[in-house]
């Protein structure tokens, strides 16, 4: 019944949102502007109301923290070694790199406030809130090896850096931190008004990420994204799941960090891939395949 009760809701939605877009009732301008809202106020405001009201003493004193910081890392060198292994061109390294350990951060709010409720989504803020800018780097490191010196190379490291330093979700994260640790409560005007506004930040972003997905670049890309699908829906909650032992955490944090290994990669993956001068296709497809097959990673960590 969990499964029923916490995956139907976030898959219906996606399902919804690219049955919206092929009936016309979305479409590219609507889906911009509903991105732009949830990444830059929407979602932010969000992270901040749920982490600034809660007392983190508990979650802060974790080792989550480490250990899911740890699984990345490994992942991130396994994956990368795996480039030769496989013979993965410098064309879609960028993009295959990144499929094996980015995390959908929309979808992962969305399951954790289905299973975990309000304390598994402020462990959960503050996570991704150490996990971004981590990732962020890594970025920057597969842009120094695999995007040579060629011209705008400076350009793209200044973007990807840039974005790690202005990136509104880490801010709210951070905001929320110090909100709770010095004032920790909101006036009830304030509060009713966060309340408001997070009500519709998850159906818009799932809705949103269902109208992008499309299978058209599956075919011709399958075995690289299957590959990355398999490092980031398979390797990474092994590798997880015992760092989370090996590092003593229990309860929500357990929970909250095996959602977080099991999630689908980010759909701005297809943008950092342009960036990087990368295989937009194979990140397009690796969106696809990664979120179709989170369904049954998800269902198993939440059988856990």
């Amino acid at each position: 019944m969990i499964l029923l009760n916490t995956l139907f809701p976030v898959f219906a939605l996606l399902f919804l949102g690219g049955l919206l877009r092929r009936l016309g009732l979305t479409n590219e301008v609507f889906l911009k502007t509903s991105d732009r809202l949830i990444y830059f106020i929407f979602f932010p405001v969000m992270l901040f109301w749920k982490i600034g009201g809660a007392s983190l003493e508990s979650a802060l004193q974790s080792n989550l923290y480490f250990a899911v910081i740890l699984a990345i890392l490994i992942v991130f060198i396994l994956s990368t070694l795996s480039i030769k292994l496989f013979k993965i061109s410098n064309f879609q390294a960028g993009s295959y790199s990144q499929s094996c350990f980015r995390f959908n951060t929309y979808v992962g709010v969305a399951v954790v406030m289905n299973a975990l409720g309000d304390e598994g989504i402020q462990c959960f803020g503050i996570l991704i809130g150490f996990i971004i800018p981590i990732i962020s780097v890594l970025i920057v490191i597969i842009l120094i090896w695999h995007s040579g010196m060629e011209t705008g190379f400076k350009q793209r490291v200044f973007s990807v850096a840039r974005e790690l330093i202005t990136n509104p979700l880490v801010i709210g994260c951070i905001s929320g931190i110090i909100y709770s640790k010095t004032i920790h409560t909101f006036p009830v005007f304030l509060d009713n008004t966060f309340s408001l506004m997070s009500m519709i930040t998850l159906p818009l972003a799932l809705l949103s990420i269902g109208a992008v997905l499309t299978f058209k670049t599956l075919k011709n890309h399958f075995r690289v994204s299957l590959i990355a699908a398999v490092f980031k829906l398979l390797l990474l909650p092994l590798v997880g799941f015992a760092l989370l032992r090996a590092f003593n955490v229990t309860g929500i944090q357990f929970r909250t960090g095996m959602v977080f290994f099991a999630l689908p990669t980010s759909t701005s993956l297809y943008v950092l891939s342009a960036l990087l001068n990368s295989d937009t296709e194979l990140a397009s497809a690796s969106i696809v395949l990664s979120t179709v097959l989170s369904f049954f990673s998800l269902s198993l960590v939440l059988l856990i």
